[in-house]
């Protein structure tokens, strides 16, 4: 069976999950990859055939998606010829992780298309629900990257096409220890911004990771570095807790190590938003916004000693496994109808 893994490249989860799926399939598959997309800080030790701009959003520097940075930098009509232009007809399959351009070339071209992403997980009734609602975000999950069957991941296992995070190996690889810092990710908000806040909270080391950042400095008691992913991921290891965002991936990989955990979802990022209410379901404190208004909050989190568990058990060779036997199962039943029509 000749599959294509189609990767959506707008930020650091979908790329870095692909470093464990990839591997899996190739255990069982001929694998071609496909990635749009642009603002990732990871890189994939694989070859990629196929690099297109896709669709991307984009951080503004007060915690939510800058619209017309977004708006200006997507242009239809490539998209539109990068759909068309898409070679999804020579694959027996295209598994999917909310990636727009091969998900619409395989309905155009009647390909099958199968869906493997937390975003997928989102569509089920059965998930926490945020109290925001926002129906044009709901229509962007529902319809930005459509599949014939969806499955996901989350935090818990709510639906029966949904399974827990795939924790990278270098994440489970990872030595674990207490240092005296807090790790920082907060890539929709401005250094400027989190120095404010954090640096009120004193005798209290942060260590602040920033898209922006070009070189290491530190303002009172807040250290700012560029994040490249071994030291990020160091620094979470060996941190007393972690503030992010409510992403998929980092919330995920901090709880794996055992870490006390903080989240502020993007302004107007509906999924962050979902994922939100499912941290909350475990009992991840969840802050609106970065404001001086809730310093006390996160004070009162950096005194506290809880710390959720989870067991994030390695199940991605059987989940590759599941998704390509249910649509084995699937195609054989189909031809036989159609065998006996």
């Amino acid at each position: 069976m000749k599959v294509l893994y189609a990767i959506q490249g707008t930020g650091n989860g979908h790329l870095s999950r692909a470093k464990e799926v990839i591997p899996a399939l190739l255990n069982r598959v001929e694998v071609d990859i496909l990635l749009s997309g642009t603002q990732a800080d990871v890189t994939l030790p694989f070859d990629v055939k196929y690099n297109l701009k896709g669709l991307s959003f984009y951080f503004g520097k007060k915690g939510g998606v800058d619209f017309y940075k977004t708006f200006k930098n997507n242009h239809v009509r490539r998209f539109l010829k990068e759909v068309r232009n898409c070679p999804v007809e020579n694959y027996d399959l295209v598994i999917n992780d909310f990636e727009p351009v091969s998900a619409w070339a395989c309905k155009l071209k009647n390909v099958n298309c199968i869906s493997l992403s937390h975003q997928s997980s989102l569509l089920s009734p059965k998930v926490p629900q945020p109290s925001y609602k926002d129906f044009f975000s709901r229509m962007i999950l529902k319809y930005y990257a459509p599949a014939i069957q969806s499955f996901g991941m989350h935090f818990k296992r709510y639906d029966s096409n949904i399974y827990l995070p795939i924790i990278r190996n270098d994440i489970r690889q990872l030595r674990v220890s207490s240092g005296k810092h807090y790790t920082v990710y907060l890539p929709s908000y401005s250094d400027k911004k989190i120095i404010e806040i954090l640096s009120k909270i004193e005798k209290v080391e942060w260590q602040v990771f920033s898209k922006t950042c070009k070189k290491s400095y530190k303002k009172r008691n807040v250290v700012v570095k560029p994040i490249t992913s071994k030291k990020f991921e160091n620094s979470i290891a060996s941190s007393l807790g972690v503030i992010c965002g409510a992403g998929f991936e980092t919330p995920a990989e901090a709880l794996f190590l055992g870490k006390k955990l903080l989240v502020i979802p993007m302004v107007g990022q509906y999924e962050q938003h979902f994922n939100a209410a499912g941290l909350k379901d475990l009992g991840v404190p969840v802050l609106k916004k970065l404001k001086k208004k809730n310093i006390q909050k996160i004070k009162k989190w950096v005194k506290s000693k809880k710390v959720v568990e989870v067991s994030f058990p390695d199940e991605t060779q059987f989940i590759v496994d599941s998704l390509l036997s249910k649509y084995i199962i699937a195609t054989e039943l189909s031809n036989k109808l159609l065998e006996e029509v």
